[in-house]
């Protein structure tokens, strides 16, 4: 276990850290893991024929059939979420009681499609090698990951509203980094949480609560808890209502049983329950199937059109001079930079002519637009009348920093002018693609109706949304309508 661990945190975490591969690697465990439960399964039932269960047809059949349906069904049980503070039993469980549903549904496709060559004793032992393999995977994982957020990695930073009697909570989230719970901020009126904590954490007295308004603009805050013993009605609205304006998740310490809250939902985090209030899209199966399709399409687009990535960066070669790939840091997901990539479109020293056009910026709000920018090359024009320059951000979909479709990722410079009601886009991960992108001659809308447009996608987010948008962002490319 101590050269696991010692592997662990010193070759798998850098490598994890640098390509941002947290997500691939939940979805391929899992996959690689059913896999070899079939290849076990197989190889003890059918072990005069040998060789892989690929070579039967009906069990290839079988093997596609199951894997989604095994994979969904993990999803929806929340089972796939590597945990924080979840115990070791209750994964136990959760597995447990998908193998037995799985069960049922190889019986039912088992009758259903009269797979009757298949041995009925095949669909039981794999069962069983299915419900091992994939615990034992998910507790490496977690292994993996309570390594990797001791780190300092694959945190989430809160902010805290206490009194005395959140003192063994503090004391337990900072004492356990692998939770990955990072405290940035206090707001509490406790001589004892002031003197205890302030030598390393900023605390302000309660009073203060405007800070945190504004602190929450300017700083990735990724959830405020409120875990005082009394609960101030008026306090909690405040900060409910400005979380959802941002997109912050609100979690309430609660103690009551009764969870009957219009837009709240219950969780335990270390021993303690909490009433979450969150504002942005909150359906884990479908959140989940986004996630597995990002990873998914972008590796096979990614493959596919390895051709056509070629054929531009040759002809970027050869137009004009600099790099072929350009790189800009944007700001993602709660306001976390992260490198983004395209092909570049524009002459070598394009930054630098910046300067020398920003009085000529046609652009309404803090984004930088011009109808015939000089700095764009011949070869430039196409890719982005085309939506053609953005298809290196498949490597950033891949990596997990953004996603198919979402709200284009801004520039540093264009958020710090954000109004604080703009600053909800950046609640999920960025796209590639989104309403914007697919609108024709999408560079004279106006910025707020842009902004406006991102939101609604926010508020009616489903998987169909997604879909569409995707299925017209080809369109787009083909009818050339970019700008």
């Amino acid at each position: 276990m101590n050269i696991i661990s010692r592997f662990i945190e010193f070759r798998l975490i850098p490598f994890v850290r640098k390509w941002n591969l947290e997500n691939l690697i939940v979805v391929v465990i899992d996959i690689f893991a059913i896999t070899i439960a079939f290849q076990a399964a197989y190889y003890i039932n059918y072990l005069e024929i040998g060789g892989f269960f690929f070579s039967n047809h009906r069990l290839l059949f079988l093997y596609f059939m199951i894997t989604p349906f095994w994979i969904a069904l993990l999803y929806i049980l929340k089972a796939t979420e590597i945990p924080r503070t979840k115990r070791y039993i209750t994964i136990f469980y959760q597995y447990f009681q998908s193998t037995v549903l799985i069960a049922g549904i190889l019986l039912v496709l088992y009758f259903v499609f009269k797979l009757y060559l298949i041995s009925r004793l095949f669909l039981i032992t794999f069962a069983i090698f299915g419900f091992i393999s994939l615990y034992v995977a998910r507790l490496l994982e977690y292994m993996f990951f309570k390594t990797y957020r001791s780190k300092g990695y694959n945190y989430l930073n809160i902010a805290l509203i206490a009194d005395d009697s959140s003192i063994s909570l503090m004391d337990n989230i900072l004492s356990h980094k692998e939770w990955g719970y990072r405290i940035v901020e206090i707001f509490s009126n406790s001589r004892k949480v002031t003197e205890k904590y302030r030598p390393n954490i900023e605390v302000l007295p309660e009073r203060y609560g405007r800070v945190l308004y504004d602190y929450m603009e300017i700083e990735p805050i990724d959830e405020v808890w409120y875990v005082k013993e009394s609960v101030a009605a008026t306090d909690v609205r405040n900060i409910v209502r400005s979380c959802e304006e941002l997109g912050v998740t609100f979690r309430l310490n609660h103690k009551e049983t009764r969870d009957n809250l219009t837009n709240a939902f219950t969780e335990n985090i270390a021993d303690h329950k909490f009433l979450t209030f969150i504002n942005v899209p909150y359906k884990p199966s479908s959140l989940t199937i986004k996630t597995i399709m990002d990873i998914f399409l972008s590796f096979v687009a990614i493959v596919f059109l390895s051709p056509l990535f070629l054929g531009i960066a040759i002809a970027i070669f050869l137009t004009s001079r600099g790099p072929i790939i350009f790189t800009q840091e944007r700001i993602g997901l709660r306001g976390r930079p992260f490198r983004l990539y395209k092909f570049r479109t524009m002459v070598a020293d394009a930054e630098a002519l910046l300067k020398e056009l920003e009085a000529k910026n046609e652009s309404d709000g803090p984004t930088f637009k011009i109808a015939a920018d000089p700095r764009i090359t011949r070869i430039g024009k196409l890719l982005r009348r085309t939506g053609l320059d953005e298809l290196p951000q498949l490597f950033n979909v891949l990596k997990g920093e953004m996603s198919l479709i979402g709200p284009r990722p801004p520039l540093e410079s264009e958020t710090r002018q954000y109004k604080r009601w703009q600053l909800r886009r950046l609640s999920v991960k960025p796209g590639l693609s989104c309403f914007w992108q697919i609108k024709p001659e999408r560079n004279s809308i106006k910025f707020e109706k842009w902004m406006e447009m991102d939101l609604a996608y926010i508020d009616n987010w489903s998987l169909r949304l997604d879909f569409l948008i995707l299925i017209k962002t080809i369109r787009t490319v083909f009818q050339r309508t970019g700008l």
